[in-house]
């Protein structure tokens, strides 16, 4: 597939993404979301739970259980958390699966010395990415800007930031640090 060929699929998910969740009170925006999706899995919904790099992962977000339990257990409508395999089903859902990047975004996001991870003195997408790959925990290190994931992040990142209205695009989803 051509990298302008990728492009346009990319745009795609990133608003249908847009279409299935929106949120006034989420801090992360569809658009970010939908990058964070792209590196993780090339926002592959179905995307089976698996072992991998010492975790267990799920889903289209590539999400893991303490990962989950940190955003507060969201699950699928009806469901209950400390059913076993609820966190699977949220996992692998798309809904249910931005819902936990969103409420995990919002308790790592809260304190600057917390959510600013890569030190430019807002907090941002940019900053989600690191905290959702990294941890909310512990999510600042320079050298991730060199992993496979940041670098699809980014890529995506700058296709929707040119597809914006020129307008908005340099306050995208971020809140200055003072």
């Amino acid at each position: 597939m051509s990298l302008l060929q990728r492009s346009m699929v990319l745009v795609a998910a990133v608003f249908c993404l847009s279409a299935i969740y929106v949120s006034a009170e989420a801090e992360v925006d569809a658009n970010c979301l939908g990058c964070m999706c792209e590196a993780a899995t090339r926002c592959n919904a179905s995307t089976a739970c698996h072992n991998s790099g010492g975790g267990y992962f799920c889903g289209p977000f590539h999400i893991s259980w303490a990962y989950w339990a940190d955003a507060g257990k969201p699950v699928l409508l009806h469901d209950d958390p400390n059913r076993l395999g609820a966190f699977e089903d949220c996992a692998k859902d798309l809904y249910c699966s931005a819902t936990v990047v969103r409420q995990y975004m919002k308790k790592f996001a809260k304190k600057a010395e917390k959510g600013d991870c890569n030190g430019d003195g807002k907090i941002d997408c940019i900053d989600f990415a690191y905290m959702h790959r990294l941890g909310g925990y512990s999510c600042k290190d320079a050298s991730f800007t060199k992993t496979a994931f940041f670098e699809s992040f980014m890529t995506c990142w700058k296709v929707v930031q040119e597809a914006m209205p020129k307008t908005t695009t340099s306050s995208s989803n971020s809140s200055s640090i003072s």
